[in-house]
Parts: C-alpha cells; structure tokens; sequence
C-alpha cells in the first residue's frame, strides 16, 4: 500500500500560501507593500520547487517498497503451493523478476553472484541478497541526499527571511527626532512584518517536512526488511555443507571401488573356468584318440596341453592388466579429487576477489556521495552568500 503522507505537504503549502496573500491583503485589496508580498512569493516558490522534487522521489520510492511488497505476497503464495520447497531453482535463471530497474539491475547482480559461487553439487557459498537490495538501495531511489537536507534548508530560509526582513526595515528607519522617527516607523514595521513571516513558514515547513520524510523512510525500511525475512525464509539457496560433499564423495568412491571388484572377480572367474574347460577338452579328446589312433596322437596331446598353460598364463597376464588398470582409475580419482580441491579453492579465492572489490566500489560510491553532499551544501551557502 503506498505511503501518501507526503501530500500533506501539498495542503500545508496551500495554506500557507492563501495565508501570506490574505495577511498582504491580496484578497481584501488592502494591499501594504509590494516588496513584502515579492519577497514573500519568491521565498514561497522556492520551497515549492523543492517540494515537488520530494514529491518525484517519494513517489519512486512507493514504487521500489510497493514491489518489493508485492513480490513478498507472491513468494510467500508459491511457497505455499510448493509445499514448503525452496524457490530459489524458479528465479535462479529469470532476468525480469522485478520491473523496477534499480531493483531488476540490483537482483541480477545477487543472482550472477549465486552462480559464480555454484558447481555440479550446488551452491557452494551463498550470501545474502541485503548486500545488493538494502538501505542504500531506498536511499538512493528516495533521494536522500536531497530530502535530508530540506528541513534544514528551510530553517535557513526562514532566518534568511528574517534578517533581509529586519535589514528592509532598518534600511528605512531614519530620523534625529521624534517627529521623523515617528514618520519611519511603518517601515520599519512593514520589513519586520516580512522577518515574522517568513521565519514563521520556514520554521513549519522544515518541522511537518522532517515528520513526514522520516515517517516515509521508516516505513520504507520497514517493507524492506519484511520482504528480505521473506525472501530467506522461501527463496535463498541454500548452501551445500563440507560434511555433505565429503559423504556423497565416499558413497561415489565406494560405489566405483565395488564395481571395479565385481569387474575383477568376473574376469577372474571366467579366465578360471575356460581355462578348466580347455583342460578336461584336451584330456577327454586326448583319451579318445589315444583309445583310436595309439601313440600317433600323443604329440597332438602335449600340444594342446601347451595350449591349456598357455592359455592359463594369457588368463593370468589379463588379470595382471585388469589390475593395472584398476590402480591407474585409482590414481585418476586421486587426481581428479585433488584437482576438484584447486578449484574449490581458485573459486573461493575469485569469491573474495570479487567481495573485495564490490567492498572497494561500496566504499567509492560512499565517498563520491559524501564529496557530492559537501558540494552541495557549498554551493547552498555560496548562494546564500551571493544573496
């Protein structure tokens, strides 16, 4: 629901304007003096223009909380309809979540941020999305820059009103006695009229305005934290623990070891089982001819003897090579998990870079919007000055 309170503002400076014409007599044409209702309009207009420019920034910040309200609401919706699942595999690849582009612009960095820090297992280190859409995100959109110094400004217009009111009026005052000085006295009247006035409005405005911009920004605040409770609670992805990776690192390993085992044992078993059968062929066959054909076959016999042994001996060089095989894919896992331990840690070293910098850039923009307050404000006095 949008935060309107700053309209008062609007009804406050009506009043105040139908006040200034009424008391110069606008409205009755009782007119006193010209220069009083001048400077009075110009002091006037002044604030409007800065009003109307806190008008565009509140309204922009009504936006930026109304959305983040609104997608709250949805979150909250989806997370219900998927039965308390985390949200975060619905929005990890969307560019549009948000229309706003301060808060469209800010969410794509977060989301670019979750997927430099994710591998094939998932989210290695995860952050909170404060750290792009926060305070400073509202105080930019808000301009609060700008509206923090407008209560003060208007006190200072208000004691500016009344020294150029007393300096009217005493500027006029003159006599040596008190006929002449009698004769002066409307003047002098007349500039402490406009010293009154003008400290009287200034004094209002910065008072209702200080109310009305720090209610604004409270309740800005406030929708803010309501969504990033939210957001935690239904959408942030959650990192994957050491102890987890490690678990599904040993269940891998000792998946691969017993299958290698299973390999093994086969190859064994079958090796063993032709060569017997290779054997009790020869033997049977050796015993049939040596039964048909006598001793001219014997020679055949011990031939195919040979062939069993050696035949025995391919079995054994294929385990000897089922082995070798089986310790390179044991070094290759090693390597494999030593070269998966690298890149842990170049990621987590490309993390911190990038925290670093983003701290450095933070710390950049902090100081070119302190420099720019400071300028500001002396271009505020410069002008008083020049007055």
């Amino acid at each position: 629901m949008k935060n309107k309170l700053y309209y008062v503002l609007f009804l406050l400076y009506a009043i105040v304007v139908a006040f200034v014409l009424y008391v110069n007599g606008v409205f009755t044409g009782e007119q006193t003096s010209f220069v009083n209702l001048a400077i009075n309009l110009g002091f006037l207009a002044i604030i409007g223009v800065l009003f109307i420019v806190s008008f565009v920034s509140f309204g922009r910040l009504n936006r930026v909380t109304d959305e983040l309200t609104d997608f709250s609401l949805r979150l909250q919706k989806e997370y219900r309809d998927a039965g308390g699942k985390n949200l975060w595999v619905n929005y990890q690849d969307r560019k549009d979540v948000f229309e706003n582009d301060e808060l469209r612009s800010a969410f794509n960095k977060y989301r670019m941020r979750i997927k430099s820090h994710s591998t094939r297992r998932g989210v290695v280190t995860s952050c909170e999305l404060d750290e792009y859409i926060n305070e400073n995100l509202l105080d930019r959109v808000g301009m609060n820059f700008f509206n923090s110094g407008i209560s003060g400004t208007m006190t200072g217009l208000g004691i500016l009103g009344t020294f150029l009111g007393l300096s009217m009026g005493l500027g006029s005052f003159n006599g040596d006695d008190i006929y002449t000085i009698s004769d002066n006295v409307g003047p002098l009247l007349s500039g402490m009229k406009v010293a009154f006035h003008t400290s009287v409005y200034g004094i209002l405005f910065s008072l209702v305005f200080n109310f009305v911009y720090r209610s604004i920004m409270s309740d800005a605040y406030d929708k803010l934290e309501s969504f990033l409770n939210v957001f935690r609670q239904t959408a942030q992805p959650v990192a994957v623990k050491e102890d987890e990776n490690s678990a599904a690192m040993v269940v891998y390993q000792a998946s691969i070891s017993n299958a290698l085992k299973q390999v093994l044992e086969l190859m064994k078993g079958n090796a063993t089982e032709q060569t017997e059968a290779v054997e009790r062929i020869v033997d049977r066959f050796h015993d049939r001819m040596q039964e048909s054909l006598g001793t001219d076959f014997q020679k055949l016999g011990n031939t195919l003897k040979a062939a069993g042994e050696s035949q025995k001996v391919s079995a054994e060089n294929a385990r000897e090579l089922t082995e070798a095989v089986a310790a390179l894919v044991e070094i290759n896992r090693k390597v494999q998990t030593d070269l998966t331990k690298v890149m842990d840690r170049q990621e987590k070293f490309a993390c911190e870079l990038k925290e670093q910098k983003e701290r450095l850039n933070k710390a950049c923009d902090e100081m070119s919007d302190e420099i720019s307050n400071q300028l500001y404000a002396f271009d505020q006095m410069r002008s008083l000055y020049e007055k």
